[in-house]
């Protein structure tokens, strides 16, 4: 019989990887087949450390910056995240042979925002400063042609040059209930304003939040697996946090769990941001195996079956 204190862990499904995530990953493990080590890829190819560790044991070098990069022919991957026009512009002048990984969803965004552009409307981007998938759409176009907006007190003190003229994006990986008040907000505001022809937080980002939802309301503590630096899995833990959680938790690693904070507890929630891998979940549950007495179910809210194919630089030579 055993003396470990039981434990029941309630499994999100959907979690993990996302296609975009997935389809990043694997361009810079085709092209390390294809052209060898090194491979340089600017910025990390996704949010986070395991992987991108894992990576660059392969042979990729990750840079901030193309002035990084020596003279070179080996190939230089933009990330998931996508990159401002200045950037291939400058790989061009430098003759680098580029790949772009970006999430084909956060191109998406590029692209409507360009539309909207053309047809003389000032486009309100919902997102977070300084984040690069915010810095890569706002970089789509000239200076002044897309305001940022953060908060519905963003909204508020908004000075657009013309109010009738107004377009809305979101950056892919915002919390959906955090959204919804900006846009209310926006539209408030600005009667007129013209939001993305579908939904531009993306399907992976909104299956995981809806999974954390449920199993947070049946749960005394929610462990979400994610980055620091990774906005998709810190909205997980806001989510969980809001839906009633009383402990909600961010961790890299097994050794991240703060057990003292799981002192009395006997219900978990684990869910895992779409760029933490599956083996990190695996890590964690047998991390509490090791201590309780563990059950555990998954809780399934969707079923996803996306796929995105390569690059098409890849796709040419697979």
């Amino acid at each position: 019989m055993s003396e470990r204190p039981k434990l029941h862990l309630l499994l999100c499904a959907p979690r993990g990887f996302c296609a975009g995530v997935m389809r990043a990953i694997d361009t810079v493990e085709r092209a390390l087949e294809l052209h060898g080590a090194p491979v340089y890829v600017r910025h990390e190819i996704v949010h986070n450390k395991y992987v991108v560790e894992s990576l660059r044991n392969k042979g990729a070098i990750f840079v901030d910056s193309l002035d990084e990069i020596p003279p070179t022919g080996a190939p230089v991957i933009f990330s998931a995240h996508g990159v401002p026009k200045a950037v291939p512009e400058a790989a061009r002048g430098r003759n680098f042979l580029t790949i772009d990984a970006t999430c084909p969803l956060v191109t998406k965004v590029h692209r409507e925002a360009e539309i909207h552009s053309r047809r003389g409307r000032t486009v309100i981007l919902i997102g977070h400063a300084g984040h690069p998938e915010v810095e890569g759409t706002m970089g789509q176009l000239p200076d002044g042609a897309v305001l940022l907006v953060e908060t519905v007190a963003d909204v508020e003190r908004l000075q657009p040059p013309d109010p009738d003229n107004l377009a809305w994006a979101t950056q892919t990986t915002l919390s959906v209930d955090d959204t919804r008040d900006i846009v209310e907000a926006l539209s408030r505001r600005f009667p007129g304003i013209i939001g993305p022809h579908k939904e531009d937080i993306c399907y992976a980002t909104t299956n995981r939040q809806e999974a954390v939802k449920a199993v947070a309301a049946r749960s005394e503590a929610m462990i979400v697996v994610g980055a620091p630096n990774s906005s998709n899995s810190l909205r997980l833990r806001e989510v969980a946090e809001r839906a009633g959680c009383k402990v909600s938790l961010l961790v890299q690693r097994a050794a991240d769990i703060d057990w003292q904070a799981l002192t009395d507890i006997t219900r978990v929630g684990l869910s895992a941001g779409a760029s933490a891998p599956e083996v990190l979940v695996e890590e964690i549950i047998e991390a509490f195996r090791a201590r309780y007495d563990v059950s555990v179910e998954t809780v399934t809210t969707a079923q996803e079956s996306v796929h995105f194919p390569p690059p098409r630089e890849l796709r040419v030579k697979a």
